[in-house]
């Protein structure tokens, strides 16, 4: 799930918000990496933060059209596993489009519903979801559910909050989810640790290991 300007339109269970998700995303999809074309560079730094091994299963949750795909089939090499799961079917077809399939397995649905065991991903790769979350902490804690304790979360975007935040004329405030003091406790009662925080002009990146 792509995010810039359009950080209003959340999503989540039982939020009714797919759907309008879906309609903002659609007529948009086919133009969304001409709009960022600079972006890859960023997303590969992130990717090779989050400490992948080879053979190791990661999920790139919300993939939009795939920008973090190739440099995570790159981390875990040919024996590893790489999954893409969006809510809305013209961000997959562009991510095909660009051959990210190439690259992972594309999934049509909801990442706070995966149909997957328990503790079977070893990280899992977030671009701009948490803003797109109606209900951030079940959300958070859905993701916490497949991952194996001691696996990664890398909470991701490749423009910091107050460039965002600049960019649409507007105040970071305190409620701001991704602020250090609301994310921390969030992902503590969620099943995350949060190992480090990097919010900068450039990219917002924050590191979680999945706790016992």
């Amino acid at each position: 799930m792509p995010e810039d300007e359009h950080q209003q339109h959340r999503h989540g269970p039982g939020t009714g918000g797919a759907a309008e998700v879906r309609a903002f995303f659609t007529p948009r999809a086919a133009g969304w990496d001409s709009r960022f074309p600079d972006d890859g560079p960023v997303y590969a730094t992130a990717v090779a933060e989050l400490g992948l091994r080879a053979g190791d299963a990661v999920l790139d949750a919300g993939c939009g059209t795939g920008r973090a795909l190739p440099a995570l089939r790159a981390a875990v090499g040919p024996r590893g596993t790489v999954l893409g799961v969006d809510l809305t079917p013209a961000m997959l077809e562009a991510a095909v489009r660009e051959a990210r399939d190439e690259a992972a397995t594309l999934v049509l649905g909801d990442v706070t519903r995966l149909p997957l065991r328990d503790g079977c991903l070893d990280a899992v790769f977030a671009a701009g979801l948490i803003s797109h979350l109606g209900e951030p902490g079940p959300g958070l804690r859905a993701l916490a559910r497949v991952v194996r304790p001691g696996g990664r979360l890398a909470l991701f975007h490749p423009v910091g909050r107050a460039a965002l935040a600049a960019r649409h004329g507007r105040r970071l405030t305190p409620d701001d989810l991704r602020a250090e003091p609301n994310l921390r406790p969030l992902l503590a009662g969620t099943g995350w640790r949060l190992e480090s925080y990097t919010d900068e002009d450039t990219r917002f990146l924050a590191l979680s290991t999945r706790q016992d």
